[in-house]
């Protein structure tokens, strides 16, 4: 009977020995049966679950636009004042509700081309006001011309034209025409052929964003949404080195199995430049890890302080030398027009950008743009991009209703914030595709691993007391 029971003894310290050691097999085969999974269903190609949200998303995105309301534009063109200016918002429009066309997969090269339509729909119930709410704001055409064409007798000319439109360096404008645009009274009377027709947006409604070509992933997980071109280019002609690059995804995915350490490259056409964010938290989203990851200060910082965006510096005087930060210059890749791009409040800018505009209160929280990304697919279930456009403008002897100024304004036009977040039914649907299935994998690992050490100690200890005992 005693040699029963030790043998039972033994076999039980056995079988919990291989529970623990198939627990601790399971783990890494777990591991590459999720990995195997993922990299499937990550690349973009029919039938996969990345290749349905990515041709359409599932997400409601909404872009909500505050207006800076300037407040006494009289003061400023007599005595250049300093610019007082009243945000006004948030009036929102939805967007990114246009499917993907021109979806076209090259097996050779395995990726996959596409254009994206733009289209914008106003949404009264989530706005302050309607498309017809007015504001004073800076004269884009009177701003823009005197900026592009700097010859006095050239100036001459288009001040005779501004004095005859009755137009100055600000002006009254609805929301509907900055945002997309209106015929400028002053470019129509220009006697050659300009476009006349101006907006901050404009052209946007059925127009389209791209070609763009990116990679499939179908031969290298690693790669899958990192554009190789656009508009058939892998450099935009914009700057030379990096500021040229078209670097990363859209932002709308990253490469899966991401990493707290990843710097994520993104390019926006927006701003006609790749950017790039850094981990800051985990966030628990609807029941889903996610990391999140923010745009630092340092990709506004000026040249001295961030070398890759020593080609965004292209005038030494406003710049001074190059030492001023928190602006971007994209003129470049604006036909011209002098338009540059901060975050919203010129947070994190100099203050020499800020000090001749009263008004702003830049705020970490409410101005940051952030991503937050599952880690396992890299898929973005959240986030919120926040610019501000501005425009420089400069004084204009030959130009009268510019002469009076005696600095320069990098004045803020309005700010918007792009944010998108998983809906509720998707996110159920995420947890029972993902993370569930992940969750439960490592659950039945951690009991088998648990329950086969507690079995195999039990029932040693059991069998040495045993022992013990027949000895005595």
């Amino acid at each position: 009977m005693g040699c029963d029971r030790n043998c039972g003894l033994i076999a039980g310290a056995v079988i919990g020995a291989v529970l623990a050691v198939f627990g601790g097999i399971l783990m890494p085969v777990g591991d590459m049966l999720i990995e195997k999974t993922i990299k499937k269903e990550i690349v973009l190609e029919e039938g996969t679950l990345a290749f349905k949200n990515w041709v359409k998303t599932g997400t409601e995105v909404y872009r909500q636009f505050w207006i800076y309301d300037v407040q006494n534009p009289q003061e400023v063109m007599v005595n250049s004042s300093n610019i007082k200016v009243k945000q006004r918002g948030p009036y929102t429009y939805r967007v990114r509700y246009l499917a993907k066309e021109n979806i076209t997969q090259d097996p050779e090269d395995h990726t996959v081309s596409f254009v994206q339509p733009n289209g914008a729909i106003f949404e009264p119930s989530l706005s302050v006001g309607t498309e017809n709410d007015t504001f004073t704001v800076l004269n884009l055409a009177v701003a823009g011309a005197a900026h592009i064409y700097q010859n006095a007798f050239v100036q001459s000319v288009l001040n005779s034209l501004i004095k005859k439109s009755k137009s100055s360096m600000f002006q009254n404008r609805t929301l509907k025409e900055l945002l997309w645009g209106y015929k400028d009274p002053f470019l129509t009377l220009v006697p050659y052929p300009v476009p006349t027709t101006v907006g901050v947006f404009y052209p946007y409604n059925n127009t389209v964003d791209g070609v763009y070509k990116v990679f499939s992933g179908k031969d290298n997980i690693s790669k899958v949404a990192i554009i190789d071109t656009y508009k058939g280019k892998r450099n935009l002609s914009y700057w030379p080195s990096y500021c040229d690059m078209v670097n990363g995804t859209d932002a709308a995915s990253f490469p899966p199995f991401v990493e707290k350490t990843r710097v994520l490259q993104f390019f926006s056409s927006d701003i006609c430049r790749s950017i790039y964010a850094v981990f800051e938290s985990d966030i628990n989203l609807k029941g889903i890890p996610v990391y999140r990851f923010v745009l630092p200060s340092k990709a506004f910082a000026s040249p001295v302080q961030n070398p890759d965006n020593h080609c965004f510096c292209t005038e030494a005087i406003i710049s001074k030398n190059c030492t001023s930060y928190g602006v971007l210059d994209i003129s470049k890749c604006k036909e011209g027009k002098p338009v540059y791009i901060s975050l919203p409040h010129f947070l994190h800018a100099s203050p020499d950008i800020s000090e001749p505009i009263e008004g702003l209160n830049p705020n970490e929280e409410e101005h940051r743009t952030y991503l937050d990304i599952e880690p396992i697919t890299g898929f973005t279930l959240r986030f919120a991009k926040r610019l501000q456009v501005n425009m420089l403008v400069k004084p204009a002897r030959k130009i009268e209703a510019l002469k009076s100024l005696t600095r320069n304004y990098i004045v803020p036009i309005l700010w918007l914030n792009e944010t998108g977040t998983i809906g509720d039914e998707k996110a159920e649907t995420f947890r029972k595709q993902v993370t569930g299935k992940i969750n439960l994998l490592g659950l039945v690992e951690i009991i088998l691993l648990s329950v086969g050490v507690v079995m195999f100690v039990a029932f040693m200890i059991s069998y040495c007391a045993c022992r013990s005992k027949k000895v005595k």
